[in-house]
Order: C-alpha cells, then structure tokens, then sequence
C-alpha cells in the first residue's frame, strides 16, 4: 500500500485551478492521511496559505527540496 492517499502534480493543472484542487485533495482525506504534492517550485506560499486556514489540521514535511524538483508530504491530523 502506498504511504500517500492521493498525489497531486501540481504543474498539470492550470494556475487558477493549482490551490483549489490541492485543497480538495487534502479536504477529502481521512484522518491520518497524507497526500504527496509535486511541484516544479518551492511551494511555500501554499504552506502559508495552509497554516491560515488549517493551521491545526495539517502537517508538512518536504520529501524533496528541490532544485528543479520540489515533493511535500502533506498530511491530515488524527
């Protein structure tokens, strides 16, 4: 079994679409799991935007910082 419930590929969706579906991916996991987001980027804006608006619900821990290559584990909170 996969240590992630969903991946997200960040650079496959267009940039108005990016957060929206990166948010409902995380919305719809259940507790205790973790989604991967891969992006081309450092995606700290998207932490911010986490910490604001699910501060208590999420953890983030880089799988790979870059430099061309960036993979977040982002998980939901028992």
């Amino acid at each position: 079994m996969s240590e992630f419930a969903a991946v997200v590929k960040a650079p496959d969706y267009p940039p108005q679409l990016k957060h929206k579906v990166i948010f409902e991916t995380f919305d719809g996991l259940d507790a205790g799991q973790a989604m991967l987001l891969i992006n081309d980027h450092d995606p700290k804006p998207l932490y911010f935007q986490f910490q604001a608006t699910r501060s208590e619900l999420f953890t983030w821990d880089y799988v790979e910082q870059g430099p061309e290559l960036f993979q977040v584990k982002i998980g939901k909170k028992s």
